[in-house]
């Protein structure tokens, strides 16, 4: 079976979505598929007013093949398939990964050209399968657990560490509280060094040492003051995962949704900070000052990560779904990834 994986993240590489592009590269690798990133262009200037959140592409060559997975930071991205010139005669079969499937407005008319695509939560299933006639099926985000869990143990010099958006009062009221020299704590907040570009995954491993050795993550959902005029969600993203499987113990404010309930199920998989910031500040001075207390619950977060929230366990339900065939290294790696949870086993 000949399968080609389109993604933006080659041509276009981003801090905030380089989790995402993690899944394109690990589907590439166990299905031995053909790669192909095609570059943005500006397109004709009406169409970007009349459609702003319609892509446009440069073109990419290829055979073609059995199957096109197409995996979609935002659903705008399901329109890289037009920068395969007769996308539809090349390939059997085409199919998509949605990560921001909440984003409405972002569905583009080459949604109905897929077989069947994949979104992150339930409820988002109906708009694209009733507007575009096509197959929707639910599958949550990952993370490439298998490479990033933590081999050894760290001392956790820093305290807090606060990356990606963090609200604006929050952010004030820890830094009031940690950056003067009077506090013994260390908050370390937006740590990467570059936010696009060649350098970015590299920074991936930065960024994941960082957390290795951080006491405590910050998260918090998309409506605790919203910034710019995206539509929002409250979605579990790669903050939670990233930092869970760092072995962090995660304070903010929790989504409440479906998708918390069942990826966040574990006691202790987030503490909740209150919604006045000088108070949250005052909590997390609490939580530090217990911190071989949170040994269990650092272990419990890793163990829990590895056991439900790796990508290959996705790419098992993609396979599923999308009746492929499960590749024989994918299994191996699964019972790799059974032992390694089975070192974090709570105590």
């Amino acid at each position: 079976m000949k399968i080609t994986v389109l993604y933006a993240g080659l041509a276009t590489p981003h801090a905030g979505w380089v989790a995402i592009d993690e899944l394109a590269v690990l589907l590439a690798q166990y299905f031995d598929a053909e790669v192909l990133s095609p570059k943005p262009t500006q397109g004709p200037w009406l169409n970007r007013v009349l459609h702003p959140h319609q892509a446009h592409f440069e073109p990419v060559q290829t055979i073609g093949g059995d199957v096109l997975i197409v995996v979609a930071r935002g659903p705008g991205d399901l329109g890289m398939v037009k920068a395969i010139p007769d996308c539809r005669k090349k390939f059997s079969k085409i199919y998509g990964f949605v990560t921001d499937s909440y984003f409405q407005n972002g569905f583009v008319n080459e949604t109905a050209l897929f077989d069947a695509i994949t979104v992150t939560a339930n409820e988002d299933i109906d708009f694209p399968m009733s507007r575009y006639g096509i197959s929707v099926h639910q599958v949550y985000q990952g993370a490439d657990c298998l490479t990033w869990v933590p081999r050894q143990h760290k001392h956790r010099e820093i305290d807090v560490m606060g990356f990606g958006r963090t609200p604006l009062s929050y952010q004030a009221s820890f830094s009031e509280r940690f950056h003067v020299a009077s506090s013994p704590y260390l908050y370390l907040h937006s740590p990467l060094g570059n936010l696009a570009g060649p350098t970015v995954p590299l920074e991936r491993g930065m960024l994941f040492k960082l957390l290795q050795r951080s006491r405590i993550s910050l998260a918090f959902h998309l409506y605790v003051e919203p910034q710019g005029g995206r539509p929002r969600s409250m979605m579990v993203t790669s903050r939670w995962l990233e930092s869970l499987l760092s072995g962090c113990i995660v304070a903010g404010r929790r989504p409440e949704s479906r998708m918390a309930d069942e990826m966040l199920f574990w006691p202790g998989a987030t503490l909740e900070l209150s919604e006045d910031p000088h108070a949250a500040a005052d909590e997390l001075d609490a939580m530090l000052s217990r911190n071989e207390e949170m040994a269990a619950q650092r272990r419990s977060n890793i163990f829990h990560s590895l056991g439900h929230h790796d990508w290959r366990y996705r790419i098992v339900d993609l396979c599923r779904k999308f009746s492929l065939p499960v590749p024989q290294t994918l299994t191996d790696d699964l019972v790799r990834l059974q032992d390694l949870s089975d070192l974090y086993k709570p105590l």
